[in-house]
């Protein structure tokens, strides 16, 4: 564990356990964020979507940044303040979660995503700076990276982002892990691989060789 973890720890924890909540209460996570913090919020929930390092099903998690087309139209018939938000009133419901992340705390369109969660019955995880004190008062759980330099904060994210997946992943799903589920995985595919053809005689046709995947 990092010293920006250990630091962090308590508020880390806390996060999770609220998306472990949501998650088990049939919610769905969804993340935001501008720039870098967009593509922080879509590493982090693709972490849950995909897998962090547990072989296990899928998790409902969702990045309100990657539709180009709703990202476009929203902020040029509504304005960008709303790019988030309005994709949230039309995805969202009560019990879902929203992780917010903006590094300086003070991105208008974070904001009004943060302030449509709650008025929405979501609970809000805010990932910021130090400057982004404003912005963590605002959220129900607050991981704030104690430095004030963007590229320092983002890679607190990611490690903060990282540990909450790994609590996430273990509640929820235990010993059926990178352990036993990932050695039978293994052996799986082991037991799939296409043994080469027979040798042919001469003048037969050959058949087209099947090539595994990864």
């Amino acid at each position: 564990m990092s010293r920006l973890e250990r630091r962090c720890a308590r508020a880390v924890a806390g996060a999770s356990e609220a998306v472990i909540a949501c998650l088990q209460g049939g919610g769905t996570v969804y993340f935001c964020g501008n720039g870098g913090s967009a593509a922080d919020a879509q590493h982090l929930a693709c972490e849950l979507a995909g897998r962090y390092l547990l072989e296990r099903p899928a998790l409902a998690a969702v990045a309100l940044t990657t539709n180009t087309s709703s990202l476009t139209a929203i902020g040029n018939d509504f304005g960008f303040a709303e790019v988030f938000s309005r994709q949230l009133e039309g995805l969202g419901s009560p019990g879902d979660l929203l992780v917010a992340l903006s590094t300086s705390g003070g991105s208008p369109n974070v904001l009004k995503a943060i302030e449509v969660a709650h008025a929405m019955g979501l609970v809000v995880i805010g990932m910021t700076g130090m400057s982004g004190q404003r912005m963590a008062a605002l959220c129900d759980h607050a991981l704030v990276t104690p430095h004030t330099v963007t590229p320092r904060i983002q890679e607190g994210h990611i490690a903060m982002g990282h540990a909450l997946c790994e609590l996430v992943e273990r509640a929820l799903f235990g010993a059926r892990g990178a352990g036993g589920a990932m050695r039978r995985a293994r052996a799986g595919a082991r037991s799939a691989r296409v043994t080469p053809p027979p040798r042919r005689s001469r003048g037969t046709r050959r058949s087209p060789r099947v090539r595994r995947t990864r």
